[in-house]
């Protein structure tokens, strides 16, 4: 059991740094020598854990995937509306980009791979659950007429990657702060004409779909 205990440590270990290296430098430009450094292993240990980079890579990938649902699960666990479960979510997972690097590198692994055998990324699974939310308020009367989901959704993934790929040189664009005035900016757009602080300037995303 303790030989166990220290043999899931040590994949930890491995897949964190993994994840570090993945997050500055990319996929292609980590090495097996760099992440066994980080990880404090010899390359020989990190092969024992992991056969090869890919294997490194769907490890990280699940994780971040993992850590996603955990947030997505919590902003639906709360009682308020749809726009506001996806700005919960939202500034979660601000967070979670600020604070840990299996995030940082599930976001930047993502896209086509030659390690993943299913078809679905961390951006690609942010977008289909921002989606789904839209979708919800949609059939509850909350979106503005004409608003597109599949639209939105798309921006407001774009603009978590982007917010992502800054923050990796500067913090601040993940901060509470920036992702405020973000939400600040797009949520008049989305409401409907009557709800409560719409400005009488704020247009809808339109549907051209």
């Amino acid at each position: 059991m303790v030989l166990q205990e220290r043999a899931a440590r040590t994949r930890e270990l491995v897949m964190r740094a993994a994840a570090e290296v993945f997050a500055e430098e990319g996929f292609v430009a980590a090495t097996i020598s760099s992440i066994s450094c980080r990880a404090g292993v010899s390359p020989g240990a990190l092969h024992f854990h992991f056969g090869n980079k890919y294997a490194l890579a769907r490890a990280v990938e699940a994780a971040a995937l993992a850590a996603l649902e955990r947030i997505t699960l919590a902003a639906e666990a709360d009682h308020a509306g749809a726009l506001q479960r996806l700005v919960g979510a939202g500034h979660g997972l601000m967070r979670a980009l600020e604070c840990d690097a299996v995030m940082r590198a599930g976001f930047r692994l993502s896209g086509p791979a030659p390690w993943r055998t299913g078809s679905v990324d961390v951006r690609g699974a942010w977008q289909r659950w921002v989606e789904a939310l839209l979708q919800t308020a949609r059939h509850q009367g909350a979106l503005a007429r004409g608003v597109s989901p599949a639209r939105v959704s798309a921006v407001v993934v774009a603009a978590t990657v982007g917010f992502a790929a800054l923050g990796l040189q500067d913090p601040r664009w993940v901060s509470r702060r920036v992702l405020s005035q973000y939400w600040e900016l797009m949520l008049p757009r989305l409401t409907p004409d009557d709800s409560p602080g719409r400005g009488s300037q704020d247009h809808p995303i339109p549907d051209h779909s």
